[in-house]
């Protein structure tokens, strides 16, 4: 007799259980270790398609005999059930967690915690919808790199300041655990630090057509919607952006295609920013390397700790010729600001910090707005609009948001509107704001919104070494060099190279199988996670990108989030100095595993498609001297609105060949001291 409260997924895993183990213990078979079934296989998916009643058709497939292994489904399937049996036993396809015992992986530093984790997180002060004023002095969006430095500078000025944050402030548990529902995952499932798929679509157009993408898809460009945005689960690290970075159409021209200009400001111009924002968050390190500016004040905190594979990556550089530094990093390599320092766990890049060691938002900035008493915090929330005057002058933000289950939409005034809800928000919101005045949306009398979209395309390469190499040292990135960042021969800009962050298993697998290392099923794939999860070592940088006016973000009308605002829609692709700077890049990092002993490597090639944008999003709001080619000021006040500014990586006219966060607290610094003046 069928249970009623059956859903078609499950029923059609009960009827299939034979056939579904037989297939899910091909892809990890019985040894001394257990097969993917024994480990819960079944159970897993089980709870995914739960999540994803959508990935149903793709299983029937492969149990209806799309199991070979050129099949798509099949290569798919593999994926999945792996990503299970290697990730964290919560997500029951890792019983007794015995795949990371086969590995040798543990999420722990290698001598274990000194303190129980996670610490407690601090609990927020927030408002609810209901306790809501009429007018504020100020009302910031976004509470990530730039709406943190926004709020903490209005309240200690003495305004009156609301925050805007679109997700929850989830407890560092929360995001300290799950292996494939975290943004540094590809696995297709939301990430816990939101947001969630349903009622957040995106459009992604493209020469086939519109497709309408999800949180989960890479494409969407997710990083994370909670309180302090992306740096709450990071990898954080803090390079300056360097002198040329600023003037990149002066050294190299304008290419075909391209829209490459300069920036409006120099190097030293941000240099005093850059000082604030290390010290008043929290930057480890020792060095910049060549093509950076100069600095008038040491970080901080001095470098990470580092185990032999730093040693053997710089004797590798030393032979290659090539200058290294330590990874600069917004972790606390001692104690600082009353936190404790970094344990060098196995699980930093996409996870909240069990130690509360790594420096976002969430623990420096937005506290010390809230300990004002000026500054309140209003969580899931989105702003659909920015309202305006019969004068075109801003005058608040409509609101909307759901609370128990029941929608909400509010008008609120304030003097002031600081946006940073990151690139792609902040473009669409200012899109979505028409008026009379504007009718194509704020700012945008000469269509420069949503333009010049960027974030990092990357290069990298993997290699496999005969002994071990790591040894599971967190965060991971110790070692990096900066030569090619300028200079090189041929190519517009470039970026770093850097050793990666400690990976888990399950993307570990990811990996490997993506550069073409390892199987993805059977025996031979398991006894190779055994054998190759230490002994292989991946080297990655971003590059810095060519911008493109046709690489965008427009809103479309035609498809709405669940409170019917429109979405943001992306069209563009890469220039074609992309993928010249990508190929130097994985090259380059091939050289130097060579060097460091790899017996066999792999190398990032093949075509660039879509957009850019991801963590690293920037440049739909651009910073400039003219209006006509700009959408900000040299202080980020948009043009023809006195009160109204931007304080996020939109402003960003390039992106640098590196991370750009310190670059974003840096400005935002500035832009807001300036407002407070």
């Amino acid at each position: 007799m069928t249970d009623p409260d059956d859903s078609t997924q499950q029923l059609f895993l009960r009827r299939n259980r034979v056939r579904l183990q037989s297939l899910v213990d091909r892809v990890v078979p019985a040894d001394e270790y257990p097969s993917a079934s024994e480990a819960g296989a079944l159970e897993f998916l089980a709870s995914v398609l739960d999540e994803r009643p959508d990935w149903l058709d793709r299983i029937r497939a492969v149990v209806d005999g799309h199991d070979q292994d050129d099949d798509p489904d099949w290569a798919w399937f593999a994926g999945i059930v792996a990503a299970g049996y290697y990730a964290d036993a919560g997500n029951g396809g890792n019983a007794g967690e015995r795949s990371w015992e086969m590995v040798g992986w543990q999420p722990g530093p290698p001598t274990g915690w000194s303190v129980p984790v996670p610490v407690p997180t601090a609990q927020p002060v927030v408002v609810r919808p209901s306790e809501l004023a009429e007018r504020y002095d100020a009302i910031v969006i976004g509470s990530g790199a730039g709406g943190g430095v926004a709020a903490c500078g209005l309240a200690e000025s003495g305004r009156r300041v609301l925050v805007v944050e679109a997700g929850s402030w989830p407890g560092t548990a929360d995001l300290a655990q799950d292996h494939i529902r975290n943004p540094r995952s590809t696995w297709g499932l939301a990430p816990r630090s939101g947001p969630v798929d349903l009622g957040n679509p995106r459009v992604i157009a493209s020469p086939e057509g519109d497709r309408v993408a999800r949180p989960s898809d890479w494409d969407w460009h997710n990083n994370a919607f909670t309180a302090g945005g992306g740096t709450r689960v990071y990898g954080a690290q803090a390079w300056r952006f360097a002198p040329r970075d600023f003037t990149m159409a002066t050294d190299h021209g304008v290419p075909d295609g391209s829209a490459l200009a300069d920036w409006p400001i120099g190097y030293a111009d941000l240099e005093p920013w850059y000082e604030r924002a290390e010290w008043e968050l929290g930057v480890s390190g020792d060095g910049d390397g060549p093509w950076a500016g100069p600095r008038t004040r040491a970080l901080p905190m001095p470098a990470m700790a580092a185990g032999p594979a730093r040693e053997r990556l710089a004797q590798a550089a030393t032979e290659l010729g090539w200058s290294t530094v330590h990874v600069p990093l917004l972790v606390n390599s001692v104690p600082f600001l009353g936190r404790g320092a970094c344990e060098q766990c196995g699980m930093c890049v996409g996870f909240a910090c069990p130690v509360d060691a790594k420096n976002g938002s969430q623990n420096t900035m937005l506290p010390r707005a809230v300990a004002t008493g000026n500054a309140s915090v209003l969580l899931e929330t989105r702003a659909a609009r920015i309202r305006t005057d019969r004068s075109g002058r801003v005058v608040g933000v409509t609101l909307v948001g759901t609370v128990d289950g029941v929608d909400w939409r509010s008008d609120v005034d304030a003097a002031e509107v600081v946006v940073a809800a990151r690139a792609v928000e902040s473009a669409r919101l200012l899109l979505n704001s028409r008026s009379e005045q504007e009718p194509n949306g704020l700012g945008n009398g000469r269509d420069q919104v949503g333009r010049h979209l960027q974030g990092h395309r990357y290069g990298g390469a993997m290699g496999i070494f005969d002994d071990v190499v790591e040894d599971g040292l967190g965060p991971g990135p110790s070692i990096a060099t900066t030569d090619f960042r300028h200079g090189v021969p041929g190519q517009i800009g470039g970026g770093i190279i850097a050793d990666e962050f400690v990976a888990t298993p399950s993307n570990t697998y990811a990996y490997l199988t993506g550069f073409g290392l390892l199987p993805r099923a059977g025996i031979d794939s398991k006894h190779g996670m055994r054998d190759l999860a230490r002994r292989s070592m991946r080297l990655m940088g971003p590059i810095q990108e060519v911008t493109s006016a046709d690489s965008r973000v427009r809103v479309d009308p035609a498809v709405t989030d669940r409170w019917g605002v429109p979405v943001a829609r992306f069209s563009g692709g890469p220039h074609p100095e992309d993928t010249r700077a990508r190929d130097h890049t994985s090259a380059r990092s091939g050289d130097w595993l060579r060097a460091a002993g790899a017996r066999r490597v792999a190398e990032m090639h093949g075509e660039l498609t879509g957009t850019s944008g991801g963590q690293h999003q920037a440049g739909t709001l651009r910073m400039g001297d003219d209006p006509r080619t700009s959408v900000v000021d040299p202080f980020g006040r948009v043009w023809g609105h006195d009160n109204l500014r931007v304080a996020d990586g939109s402003v960003h006219v390039t992106n640098g060949g590196v991370n750009p966060v310190l670059t974003i607290f840096a400005t935002a610094m500035r832009t807001i001291d300036d407002m407070i003046r």
